[in-house]
């Protein structure tokens, strides 16, 4: 079979010719298969879609055209109304999100304490220093000023994990920038319980180019240069 080992970029699939050559052709939406209503998405343009499959093939369908161009995956689940983000709510997102980040660091050295493979042994050492700090402020549902104020007292911890999570979005390719579909991971699974992850990503993007530099991206969560 030619298409076996023929790759295919998201919403196409790949179809022998009359002469049995592969190529890829856009995903037909309606021959997705069917999914669980837990596997729904929302799309930017607002709709539900039955899974990645149906979004991107739909996508792939209006490449081209300006609809296709804004047509990317905006959270998991069906789509629901997510209130805007205020001023406030946005000047405070940064600081739960390096608790957020420095956190996910310690479940991730736990675990593989037990079972080495989430980390490299390069990223151990690193978050090892975090870890066994007895400074560390614990996991938990934190008040604004306690956040800032650990912020402040011992921000050595929360360098490391916020340019961690900059390094695993940054893949496809891996040059320091952050496109739309590389934070599609982060932002699709946060949206429905940080609404204003949207409006933070935006603000982010200092020079408007539709790109998050390393840069921008360290700036956002208040890490000097």
């Amino acid at each position: 079979d030619p298409c076996r080992n023929f790759h295919c970029k998201r919403g196409k699939v790949c179809h022998k010719d009359k002469q049995g050559n592969p190529h890829c052709i856009c995903q037909d939406p309606a021959a997705c298969p069917s999914t669980k209503d837990y596997e729904h998405v929302c799309g930017t343009d607002n709709k539900t879609y039955d899974g990645t499959c149906q979004l991107f093939g739909t996508k792939c369908q209006l490449e081209g055209t300006k609809m296709g161009r804004q047509l990317h995956l905006d959270y998991m689940g069906s789509c629901k109304y997510i209130p805007p983000c205020t001023d406030y709510e946005v000047d405070q997102f940064p600081l739960r999100m390096r608790d957020w980040l420095k956190n996910i660091l310690m479940q991730y050295y736990e675990r593989d304490l037990n079972t080495s493979g989430i980390l490299t042994e390069k990223q151990r050492n690193k978050v090892k220093k975090i870890y066994q700090n007895d400074k560390r402020l614990a996991a938990g549902d934190h008040t604004v000023e306690l956040l800032l104020h650990d912020f402040e007292k011992n921000y050595h911890m929360y360098v490391y994990p916020v340019h961690w999570q900059f390094h695993q979005l940054d893949q496809h390719p891996v040059d320091r920038l952050l496109t739309h579909s590389e934070l599609a991971p982060l932002r699709a699974s946060l949206v429905p319980m940080e609404h204003c992850i949207t409006r933070f990503f935006q603000e982010c993007d200092g020079d408007q180019d539709k790109l998050i530099a390393l840069k921008e991206w360290c700036h956002c969560f208040g890490i000097k240069e």
